[in-house]
């Protein structure tokens, strides 16, 4: 005999409904479909299902392929871990297609594009290096890259651009040559600027680091960003690659100025791509630049977040993209 006041519910009395009357939030026809053998790409994509994420891989091809149709800003940020996965060759496809019009880059991903570029290798293993006091030591990339920062400065050109510049005067490796995103981009005069945070970056350690010079050059590519933010009106796209901190806060700032400025960045679609999904680009990549204002417009904008790891997710967007996919968007809201 139980000592408590309170009796369990009777349930013989609860109200039910047809299965077939409610409304699924998921049906057969959107599922995943089983591949022939030697399917095509586009069959493989076309396989994938219609839920979550693959309507979010969906609406982020067909916003990049409609702004390409019309001429607006793509936009791609990325951090140095997009550099050092290999991607480089991705990238550069993407810039000579048109699918990348601007490219935002952290000082990581300058160091890792610079190495590579240079000697074909990057990422050095800290923590054996550091034991001995070498990490971050490299003679060229200290010295090289804080000349850069000096020339960028005193001829009045940004960071990414004077790198470009610096790799086009040099004779590389071929195959390095064709894995540098910075001198693909100086070559395709596609605009790149590098955003850094001081103290940072192994270059700022170096003997020729000069802070003025720094400042002044990664200050001319944040103006420059800006620019190129106030362009994604009306239909442009910012993708974000791996970079948690430094290119979200850059691209909400950019994003501030350019409706300081009157742009109404209205109809903009912007992604996160990341294997962990961190609140600064989430707030200031996929929320906060996409809401609705006061007065809603007419197409909204929408901010995507899709998780995975850049050596696959990457790859894969860029060959539905050369692939013409999707040919509509989902229709999912």
């Amino acid at each position: 005999m139980t000592v408590y006041p309170i009796r369990p519910v009777t349930l013989r009395d609860v109200r039910t409904y047809p299965l077939a009357s409610r409304q699924s939030k998921v049906h057969v026809r959107e599922f995943a479909k089983p591949l022939a053998a030697n399917a095509s790409l586009a069959k493989f994509l076309d396989s994938l299902p219609t839920i979550l994420a693959g309507n979010d891989l969906r609406d982020v091809a067909a916003a990049i392929q409609s702004a390409k149709q019309r001429g607006k800003a793509i936009l791609w940020g990325m951090g140095g871990h997009v550099i050092k996965v290999g991607l480089g060759p991705v990238i550069n496809d993407l810039m000579r297609r048109k699918f990348i019009t601007g490219i935002a880059m952290n000082g990581a991903a300058l160091v890792h594009d610079f190495e590579i570029a240079l000697s074909g290798g990057t990422s050095e293993d800290v923590s054996a290096s550091l034991k001995t006091g070498e990490f971050g030591m490299a003679t060229e990339t200290g010295l090289f890259l804080n000349q850069i920062a000096v020339t960028s400065a005193f001829h009045g050109i940004g960071y990414g651009e004077a790198a470009g510049k610096f790799l086009a005067s040099r004779k590389l490796a071929p195959e390095n040559a064709a894995a540098s995103v910075l001198l693909n981009a100086f070559k395709h005069r596609v605009p790149v600027t590098v955003h850094l945070a001081i103290g940072a970056d192994i270059p700022h350690m170096h003997p020729m680091a000069d802070g003025a010079a720094l400042g002044t050059a990664t200050h001319h590519d944040f103006r420059l960003f800006c620019a190129m933010v106030a362009t994604m009106d009306s239909g442009g796209a910012y993708l974000n690659w791996g970079s948690a901190v430094v290119l979200p806060e850059i691209f909400l700032k950019a994003v501030a100025v350019a409706r300081n400025q009157s742009v109404a960045l209205q109809h903009i679609t912007t992604a996160n791509f990341d294997f962990i999904q961190h609140y600064r680009p989430l707030q200031n990549v996929v929320r906060r630049p996409t809401e609705a204002g006061k007065k809603k417009a007419a197409t909204p904008s929408r901010g995507f977040a899709i998780t995975g790891h850049h050596e696959l997710l990457m790859p894969l967007l860029a060959a539905a993209l050369v692939a013409g996919w999707p040919k509509k968007p989902s229709r999912a809201k």
